[in-house]
Order: C-alpha cells, then sequence, then structure tokens
C-alpha cells in the first residue's frame, strides 16, 4: 500500500488564520498531485516531485523564499534518503539553484554523495542545473527587521507499491544564522529512511541533531519497537532537554506518526489516514 506523508516546516500559526489556511490549501494540493506520482512510479519520484513543489512556494522557507543569512546571502541545504539502498546524499549550503534536492537527488549516484558550500554549487553547475536567484522580496524585508522568525523546513516521506521507502527534506535556515552553519537536514539526524521506516524532521536544527532525532527513530523500529513508541520515546527524551522540534514519519505497514516536543506548538503536516486526509489545520 502507497502512503505519503508531507510537511511544511514547525511553529505556531496561532492568530494567523489566513497564514494558516493559505500553508493549508498548499499543503494539501502538494499532497494530491504527489500521492498521483506515487500511485504511478516510485516513492523516489513522489518524495523529489513533493518536495520540489515545496521548495518552488515562496511560503516555505526552502527553494524560493528561503531566509538570508547574516551577510545577506541565502545558502540551502537538502538532504535525500534511500532506505532500501541504504542511501544518503545531500547538499550544504548551496546557493543559487532553484531546487536544492534535485542537487542532492543528483549526488546520489556518485561516490562522495554529500557536497558544500561552493563545492556543492559548482557541482550543480556541472551537473548543468542552472543558476536562481531564490531571493523574494519579502525575505529580504525580513532580513532587514531582524529575521523575525527561526523555523522553516519543508519534506516528505513516501511508501510505494514495491515497500520502498525514500524521505527527503530542504531548508533554507533559520535566518540571520553565521555563514557556514549546518542543520540537521543534510544530516542523518533530520533525514533518514530504512527498509523498516522513514523520518524528516524539522525545528531547531541544533536540537534535532544533538538528539539525532530521524536515525534514532529508524533505528529503534528497526529494532523491533513500533512506530509510534519509537516517536514517543524520542519526543519525551527530548522534552527532558526542553527541545523544539517536529517530524513525520511512516513505517513499512504505511503506518503515520506525526510527533512533536512538548514545547513546539504545531508540525504543519498533511497525510491520509485511510478515511480523509489530515492536516494540521483541524
Amino acid at each position: 500500500m502507497e502512503q505519503l506523508v508531507i510537511h511544511g516546516g514547525a511553529g505556531s500559526l496561532e492568530g494567523k488564520t489566513t497564514e494558516a489556511q493559505i500553508m493549508h490549501d498548499s499543503l494539501c494540493k502538494v499532497w494530491e498531485e504527489t500521492f498521483e506520482v506515487l500511485q504511478k512510479r516510485t516513492a523516489e519520484d513522489a518524495v523529489r516531485y513533493a518536495v520540489r513543489m515545496l521548495e518552488d512556494d515562496p511560503v516555505y522557507n526552502a527553494g524560493t523564499g528561503s531566509k538570508l543569512q547574516a551577510d545577506g546571502q541565502i545558502r540551502m541545504s537538502a538532504a535525500l534518503m534511500d532506505g532500501t539502498n541504504n542511501r544518503f546524499s545531500g547538499v550544504i549550503n548551496v546557493q543559487n539553484i532553484q531546487n536544492p534536492i534535485e542537487a542532492a537527488a543528483l549526488l546520489s549516484g556518485e561516490k562522495h554523495s554529500i557536497l558544500s558550500s561552493a563545492q556543492a554549487t559548482e557541482f550543480c553547475r556541472t551537473k548543468g542545473i542552472p543558476e536562481y536567484n531564490p531571493e523574494t522580496e519579502f525575505r529580504l524585508h525580513e532580513y532587514k527587521s531582524n529575521c523575525a522568525g527561526i523555523h522553516g523546513t519543508v519534506g516528505a516521506v513516501a511508501l510505494d507499491k514495491d515497500g520502498h521507502i525514500f524521505a527527503g527534506t530542504s531548508t533554507g535556515g533559520i535566518g540571520c544564522e553565521i555563514p557556514g552553519r549546518v542543520s540537521d537536514t543534510p544530516t542523518v539526524a533530520g533525514t533518514y529512511a530504512s527498509t523498516k521506516a522513514g523520518v524528516s524532521c524539522t525545528g531547531i536544527g541544533e536540537q534535532i541533531t544533538q538528539q539525532a532525532a530521524a536515525a534514532k527513530v529508524v533505528t529503534r523500529v528497526g529494532d523491533g519497537m513500533l512506530l509510534n513508541e519509537a516517536v514517543t520515546k524520542t519526543m519525551q527524551e527530548s522534552d527532558d532537554f526542553n527541545y523544539l522540534y517536529g517530524l513525520i514519519s511512516l513505517d513499512s505497514e504505511g503506518h503515520v506518526e506525526v510527533g512533536k516536543t512538548a514545547a513546539l506548538s504545531d508540525v504543519f503536516y498533511v497525510f491520509h489516514d485511510g478515511e480523509k486526509i489530515r492536516t494540521f489545520f483541524e
């Protein structure tokens, strides 16, 4: 059975009904279009399709609409994990491209599957990925106004009819960070999958990394723990440190779990529970 869960970041939209509705409608559209892809193609195709759509929507902090760093530059990170072949690939602080998830996908076929900074950008050029400016007027204004907000990542996890699980995540960072900062997204702490489960995280990257959240959940499922138990335990451990993050996940049987720490208001997710589409906007 095919299954798909996506997210558009985490945080609080309390009192922001219009913004919440816009994000809800966008995520539902992405989920519906991507699920059609998943039914006809593979989990990899679906994850890449979903993340590309999210990167292209300036509502999110990934691809077009990414936040500016302290020096006024945009640097993006993304990762893709093939659970069947145990293959992780990613780009760290890549610049001037439209879809970082596609750069991560290209790297999955390379000997050195994770590249950073100028070398990641140069790799994109050698592969024919055109130059693109992801800056928006909104993000520039936000930057000049001391970078409101700290959350923003997009991600997808898919299970296809052949039982393959893929996870993908893309981010524009936290805004105004020190150039060179590495988030959780292009690491196995933020993006991870196996034949048993897949996870994409969102929230405070340093805390996700310190908790090794995605890899921990997937490993626990591989060791025999139920997905909901693995997510709950990981969140409880994170609450001991008052961490602020969430995640989406699914297992090889198509079960979906959305987890968040007690300090986090919400994860902006969409999936289908077998009866109806479930979203954060319920």
